[in-house]
C-alpha cells in the first residue's frame, strides 16, 4: 500500500550497481544539458538566471521518489516559463522582489492543485484536451517564445505577450540593434542549429564511438556558453553593451516561502490551474511514450503526485513552475537512466554547479541563453498538424487552427484556455449528432446487420431497425428523438421500431425521458418501440425507472432474434451512399 504512493519503495528494493552504473552516466549527460538550459528557461520566465538551477535540484529529488516514470526529467521547460511570465507578469514588474514571490506562490499553487488531482484521481480530466489542440497550442507557444527571445539577439528591449505585439516592438527598436550582441546571438545560434544535425555524424567521421559523439552533441550547448563567455571577457564586450548575466549567487537553493496574500492568489488561481493541466499533458505524453519503449506502466494518478511534490518543492526552494521536458527526458532515456535515481543524481550534479560553477558565468552574454531556448523550441513547432488534421477531420482543424492563431494573436493564457473550450466543444459537437443507422440483415448467412446505404441487406417494410452507436446523455437525446419521428412520419406501413443498443454504454435521466416520450409518440401512432443487444449495466439502470414496464414492445437479446420474431425479411435495400 505504501509503495503505491512512493513507487522509490517499488524500483528501488531491485536497484543493483549495473542501475547505479546506467544511472551515473545518464545523470552526467543530463547535467551538462540542463545547467545552459536551466539558465536560460529562467531568464525566458523573466527571473533571475540561478532561479533555474533551483527548480531543477529540489523538485528533481521529489518527483524521483514520487514519480512512476523511470525516465521522465523534470524541471524548467519552455511552454511553462513562457506562460509564467505571461501570468506573472501582470502582477509585478521583471526584477522586482514582488515577481520572484509571485513566481514561488505560482509554482505552490500548481503543485497544490497537481497533488489534490493526483489523490482524487482526477487525471482523466487532461483527457479533455485533444491531442491535436495541444500540438497547435505547443507550435504557436514555440514561435512567441522564438520570437520573444530576438530581443536579446539584437540586444534591444522589447516586449509584448503574443506574436502582434512582438513583432510591433521589436520593429520598433531595430535601429537600436547592438551590433556586438547580433553577432554573438546569430553565431551561438548558427552553432546550435549544427550541433543537432551535424557535428554527432561529423565526430563518427573522425573515428569517435557513437557513446562519445553523442556525449559531445549532447556538451554542444555548453562548448556555446563556454567559448562565448570567454569572448566576452577577453574583449570586454559587456562594456561594448553586450548584456551579461552578471553577478550569481555561489549557494545551494535556500528555503522560500510563498505568498499567502488572498488577492495574490486569486489573481494567479486560473494560471495556476492552466499550467498545472498543459504541464501535467506534457509530462504524462513523454513519459507514457519512453515507458512503452521498455514495457513498463505509468499511473497517470501517481504521476500527478508526483509533479505536485515537485512543484511544492520548487516553491519552498526558490524555483518557478515546472513539469516533465521532453528533450531532457529523451536524452535521459538515451543515455541509458533505468530508474529515477539518475534524475536524483543529476540533482546532486546541479547543486555542484549551483555551488561552485556559479562564479563562471558572470561573462556569460544573455544571447547565448536566447539562442539556446530558440534552439530547443523550434523543435516543438510542427505546422504539419493543419495538413494532417484538414485531411482527416474538419472540425479538428478547425480547433487547431483557431488554438494556434488565437495563441499568436492573444498570448498563451488566451491560447490555452481557448485550446481547453475547443477540446470540450468539439466532444459535444461530435455527441450531440451521434451517428444513427439504418441496418438490414446481411445475405451471406449470417446473423449480422449492415447500414442499409453501404450494403446489400435484407430488411422488412414493416420492420425499422436503428443502430446507435453512442451513448445517450442530455446533449444527444433530443436529437435521437428528431431523428426516429423523422423516420417514421409519413411511412406507410411500419409496425415495429427497433433500437440496436450494441454500442450504447450510458443512458442517462435526459436520455431516458427522450425515451420515454419516443415510446409514448410512436405508441400513439400504432409503432411498437423495441430494444435490441442492451448491455448489462445500461440493463440494469433501465430497470430500476418504469420504462421497461411501460415499453410498448420488448428487449431482445440480439438484434436476429428481434427480426425473425418480429416478421420475416421480406425486401431488399440496395446500398445508395457511403453514410
Amino acid at each position: 500500500m505504501l509503495a503505491r504512493y512512493l513507487p522509490i519503495l517499488d524500483w528501488g528494493r531491485s536497484y543493483n550497481k549495473q542501475a547505479l552504473s546506467n544511472d551515473l552516466i545518464a545523470a552526467v549527460i543530463v547535467t551538462i544539458m540542463l545547467i545552459p538550459q536551466s539558465l536560460a528557461y529562467a531568464l525566458l520566465a523573466g527571473l533571475p538566471p540561478e532561479m533555474g538551477l533551483y527548480a531543477s535540484i529540489a523538485p528533481i529529488i521529489l518527483y524521483a521518489i514520487f514519480g512512476t516514470s523511470r525516465a521522465l526529467a523534470v524541471g524548467p521547460v519552455a511552454v511553462v516559463s513562457l506562460m509564467t511570465a505571461a501570468s506573472i507578469g501582470q502582477i509585478a514588474e521583471a526584477g522586482t522582489a514582488g515577481y520572484v514571490v509571485a513566481a514561488l506562490t505560482l509554482a505552490g499553487l500548481s503543485g497544490a492543485m497537481l497533488l489534490a488531482m493526483g489523490v482524487f484521481k482526477l487525471g482523466f480530466l487532461a483527457n479533455f484536451l485533444s491531442h491535436p489542440v495541444i500540438a497547435g497550442f505547443i507550435t504557436a507557444s514555440g514561435v512567441i517564445i522564438a520570437a520573444s527571445q530576438l530581443k536579446h539577439i539584437l540586444g534591444v528591449s522589447a516586449g509584448g505577450h503574443n506574436l502582434l505585439e512582438l513583432v510591433e516592438s521589436l520593429w520598433h527598436h531595430l535601429p537600436e540593434t547592438n551590433p556586438y550582441t547580433l553577432a554573438l546571438g546569430v553565431t551561438a545560434t548558427a552553432f546550435l542549429f549544427w550541433v543537432r544535425k551535424g557535428l554527432k555524424p561529423a565526430l563518427r567521421k573522425m573515428g569517435l564511438s557513437p557513446a562519445l559523439s553523442d556525449v559531445a552533441a549532447k556538451a554542444g550547448p555548453v562548448a556555446a556558453v563556454v567559448v562565448t563567455t570567454l569572448v566576452v571577457w577577453l574583449f570586454d564586450l559587456n562594456g561594448q553593451g553586450v548584456a551579461i548575466v552578471g553577478e550569481v549567487p555561489q549557494s545551494l537553493p535556500p528555503l522560500t516561502m510563498p505568498s499567502f496574500d488572498l488577492d495574490l492568489i486569486r489573481a494567479l488561481v486560473v494560471p495556476a490551474l492552466l499550467i498545472s493541466v498543459i504541464g501535467f499533458v506534457e509530462s504524462i505524453s513523454v513519459a507514457q511514450t519512453l515507458a512503452a519503449k521498455k514495457r513498463q506502466r505509468i499511473d497517470p494518478d501517481q504521476e500527478l503526485i508526483g509533479l505536485g511534490a515537485a512543484n511544492i518543492g520548487a516553491a519552498f526552494t526558490g524555483g518557478f513552475p515546472v513539469t516533465g521536458g521532453f528533450s531532457r527526458s529523451v536524452v535521459n532515456y538515451d543515455a541509458g537512466a533505468e530508474t529515477p535515481a539518475a534524475g536524483a543524481y543529476t540533482a546532486v550534479g546541479l547543486a555542484i554547479a549551483a555551488l561552485a560553477l556559479t562564479p563562471l558565468i558572470f561573462f556569460l552574454p544573455k544571447a547565448t541563453l536566447a539562442a539556446t531556448i530558440i534552439v530547443a523550441v523550434l523543435s516543438l513547432v510542427d505546422f504539419s498538424i493543419l495538413k494532417k488534421t484538414w485531411g482527416y477531420s474538419k472540425a479538428d482543424f478547425t480547433a487547431v487552427a483557431a488554438t494556434i492563431l488565437l495563441t499568436l494573436a492573444m498570448g498563451v493564457e488566451v491560447g490555452v484556455s481557448a485550446g481547453v473550450l475547443l477540446s470540450i466543444a468539439l466532444y459535444l459537437y461530435k455527441t450531440s449528432r451521434p451517428h444513427i443507422a439504418e441496418v438490414g440483415l446481411m445475405q451471406d448467412g449470417s446473423e449480422h446487420f449492415r447500414n442499409i446505404k453501404r450494403y446489400e441487406v435484407l430488411t422488412n417494410p414493416a420492420l425499422v431497425t436503428l443502430r446507435v452507436d453512442e451513448s445517450l446523455y442530455f446533449a444527444n437525446a433530443r436529437y435521437l428523438e428528431d431523428y426516429i419521428l423523422d423516420r417514421v412520419v409519413g411511412a406507410e406501413g411500419i409496425k415495429h421500431v427497433v433500437l440496436m443498443f450494441s454500442a450504447v454504454n450510458e443512458v442517462d435521466m435526459s436520455a431516458l425521458e427522450s425515451l420515454e416520450a419516443i415510446n409514448h409518440r410512436l405508441a400513439s401512432m400504432g409503432i411498437a418501440l423495441h430494444l435490441s443487444e442492451v448491455k448489462g449495466p445500461v440493463m440494469d439502470r433501465l430497470k430500476r425507472a418504469h420504462f421497461l414496464e411501460e415499453l410498448t414492445g420488448k428487449v431482445f437479446l440480439s438484434q436476429y432474434a428481434a427480426m425473425m420474431e418480429l416478421g420475416p425479411v421480406v425486401g431488399k435495400a440496395a446500398p445508395n451512399a457511403a453514410e
